[in-house]
């Protein structure tokens, strides 16, 4: 059975508009080109499949208590070794040049 939220023989009612540089939408149609894909579906699958993830992390989950009473021991629990995250967080954090922002 086809996914509704990607299936692009399914009748589209809704329209969405968006502004975009000329570099963003050149990027956006040499994309859906090497896909084979329309603009629109190209744009339209990449958000719903983004926007399944970022809701996905959002979903409450069930337990046991037993479950999570090992959940809440194991964070709880300190860290075998801290030092590798220590000396990370020591280090000076990279500066970005005007051209990567």
């Amino acid at each position: 059975m086809a996914d509704p939220t990607t299936d692009t023989r399914l009748s589209k009612s809704r329209r969405i508009n968006l502004r975009a540089t000329s570099r963003q939408e050149d990027l956006l149609r040499r994309a859906a080109e090497a896909t084979d894909h329309t603009v629109t579906d190209f744009v339209l699958d990449s958000a719903v499949d983004r926007a399944q993830r970022v809701l996905a992390d959002l979903r409450w989950f069930t337990a046991t208590e037993e479950q999570y009473a090992e959940f809440v021991r194991l964070l709880d629990a300190p860290l075998p070794s801290t030092d590798k995250f220590e000396r990370l967080f020591a280090r000076p954090a990279p500066t970005l040049t005007k051209n990567e922002r």
